[in-house]
């Protein structure tokens, strides 16, 4: 079984679609997304209506989180508040619901799907972690696999190796072997901030050969720019996807 695993669309409707052809002409039987189904984008009605109608099974991100929770809402910087407050209104009420809905966390066919850092938060990044600290995130939860999302950056932690060896890897292909436990980050769909390309960023994670790929995917940057400055949102959106 090949699955594909996306995260932080960030409501970049055109760099999603680009994905999902990608994912469609690639005999992927399910899709997995991690999180951050809006926020920063111009279009989240439009990508929460895709993630429901194909009935992808999705987490909580921290975007997710802050419309529904006012404490973490006033935590926010301004931007991405300013984003939500902007979001809010553009969505459907069914929409809202169902973001209402999603889990922290998921446990998915012996798999564990989580925003921010293992074991469940939707909050807290998994930045540049120590040996120590990976040794107890490794601990924290019992799948030998674990993806999440949050850094908008490609990571592939192997557990006993060390860390600096897992930041920021780059695309092309890795190997998972049957002894070892993993937390791997596919990098962003709408937001990537890897230093590679603003290329949007998923994973296929083919079962059989027992390997991940890291794919990136071109898409029309300027379709989603344009958009955002006629609705005003903050220019920090914008400038971030043209690095």
């Amino acid at each position: 079984m090949r699955i594909a695993i996306i995260a932080d669309i960030h409501a970049n409707l055109a760099a999603f679609e680009a994905v999902l052809e990608d994912i469609d002409s690639r005999a992927i039987s399910e899709i997995l997304c991690l999180g951050d189904i809006i926020g920063y984008g111009p279009d989240p009605e439009e990508v929460v209506g895709e993630i429901r109608k194909r009935k992808i099974v999705s987490v909580m991100g921290n975007h997710e989180y802050a419309l529904i929770n006012k404490e973490y809402f006033n935590r926010l910087n301004p931007d991405p508040k300013r984003t939500l407050e902007l979001t809010l209104p553009m969505l459907s009420p069914e929409s809202i619901a169902y973001i209402a809905s999603l889990e922290p966390v998921r446990v998915h066919n012996g798999v564990r799907l989580v925003h921010g850092c293992p074991p469940r938060s939707p909050t807290a990044y998994l930045f540049f972690p120590s040996r120590l600290m990976l040794d107890k995130i490794f601990l924290s939860f019992s799948e030998p696999l674990c993806f999440y999302g949050h850094t908008h950056t490609l990571n592939f932690f192997e557990q006993g190796l060390l860390p600096e060896k897992g930041l920021e890897v780059g695309l092309g292909t890795y190997h998972l072997h049957r002894q070892k436990r993993y937390i791997i980050n596919p990098g962003s769909v709408g937001q990537p901030r890897d230093g590679i390309n603003n290329h949007a960023k998923y994973l296929i994670w083919d079962q059989e050969k027992e390997v991940v790929i890291y794919r990136d995917v071109q898409y029309d940057v300027m379709r989603t720019v344009n958009r955002l400055r006629q609705l005003n949102f903050p220019s920090f959106n914008s400038d971030r996807l043209l690095r």
